[in-house]
């Protein structure tokens, strides 16, 4: 009974590893299905598509696509983690500042959970169920 009581309330991080390593899979498959449907529906997604820098929306389109699908590939993968958390917390951010700026905040609330995900792999990197660690266990140590 002792070890059970130990075990939930330790301060350790047991499953911290596992935990980090489902939701960088999750959130980097949920962000890259973003990406796909924006560029297989670039055409379409261009139209409506708003542009936080007043620039034409199809190149913002274009500067997104690579980013939901480039950095969640590497989110995935737990490489440069901390790196591919940045422009998604951008886009995100845009997102909820622009984007829904005016709606209510059902709206912005998906983005805002994805903008926690990402605030959180920039403080923890990608655990150690990750290229990261692996690089930093040949290089560094």
């Amino acid at each position: 009974m002792y070890r059970l009581i130990s075990y939930i309330i330790s301060p350790k991080a047991t499953g911290y590893n596992g935990a980090i390593l489902f939701l960088r899979m999750l959130f980097g498959l949920l962000m890259i299905t973003q990406g796909i449907t924006k560029l297989c529906h670039c055409e379409q997604q261009a139209i409506l598509f708003s542009s936080p820098l007043n620039w034409d929306s199809r190149l913002s389109l274009i500067m997104i696509i690579p980013v939901e699908i480039g950095c969640s590939i590497f989110l995935i993968l737990g490489l440069f983690t901390r790196i591919a958390a940045i422009p998604l917390l951008l886009s995100v951010m845009v997102a909820v500042f622009v984007t829904h700026s005016a709606d209510i905040f059902a709206k912005k609330e998906l983005a805002v959970i994805y903008a926690g995900i990402y605030i959180l792999f920039m403080f923890t990197g990608g655990g150690e169920l990750s290229f990261d660690n692996i690089l930093h266990k040949k290089f560094f140590e």
